[in-house]
């Protein structure tokens, strides 16, 4: 025997059908929602008088399960103009920065996982910056004990101040903020350390020594390229 709808059931499987058009649902969904439509228990016209709070409050509570299910579950997902898809998502990426080979070169050395998002890359970007600082500053304080001119020892005594703070505090705290989302914190990191190392730079502007020259060279490429990689996040 064939199970008639009321006029109750089918007023609401006409608003879930509008819904459905509105919100396409997964077959086993569809499937869940006439199976509840039809089942829901409605009083004969003898007991409907007696039994109309009970009714009603089945009814609304049939209504909040079926709406329950019938909004579509999403996850907010950043939009980013490329697809794994298309192409090298590394060079995609790379596409975005100042310096494109020195980043795809970085990028593609170092281990990723199988599918790598822009958070990682951002990521992996800054620790890569954080270990040339680091050798920098390894070679800075070498310099500074082997040197005669005292004049050169105060200029690289000068920088060693500066990439202290950017080994210890400036480039980490700006890993962590990229780790916990803080895209916006990790930009303002990446600038100071940006104008750490042309501070550096410029002690020696004018001079005919050049010490750091191409090692604070290739901080800054790398930083300039983090940068542009979080903006990105930042566009998200």
């Amino acid at each position: 025997m064939v199970a008639r709808l009321t006029p109750d059931q089918k007023a609401l499987s006409s608003f879930f059908s509008s819904k459905r058009r509105e919100h396409p649902l997964e077959s086993s969904q569809v499937w869940l929602l006439v199976t509840i439509l039809i089942l829901i228990p409605c009083p004969s016209s003898q007991e409907k008088m007696k039994k109309i709070p009970s009714c009603v409050s089945s009814f609304a509570i049939h209504i909040i399960l079926l709406a329950s299910i019938s909004v579509p579950f999403t996850l907010s997902q950043p939009s980013f103009p490329w697809k794994d898809g298309d192409g090298d998502l590394v060079d995609q990426i790379c596409k975005k920065t100042p310096f494109y080979e020195l980043c795809s070169s970085i990028l593609h050395s170092n281990p990723l996982s199988s599918k790598p998002d822009l958070k990682g890359v951002a990521l992996l970007m800054v620790n890569n910056i954080v270990a040339n600082a680091t050798d920098t500053l390894s070679y800075i304080e070498g310099l500074i004990k082997q040197t005669p001119d005292r004049e050169l020892e105060q200029a690289l005594a000068f920088c060693a101040e500066l990439y202290i703070p950017l080994v210890k505090y400036i480039l980490p705290q700006a890993a962590d903020a990229i780790s916990q989302g803080r895209f916006g914190f990790a930009s303002y990191c990446i600038s100071d350390a940006l104008k750490e190392v042309s501070s550096c730079d410029k002690k020696f502007s004018g001079t005919t020594q050049a010490p750091l020259g191409e090692r604070n060279d290739i901080v800054q490429k790398l930083v300039d390229v983090a940068s542009a990689i979080i903006k990105l996040l930042l566009k998200g």
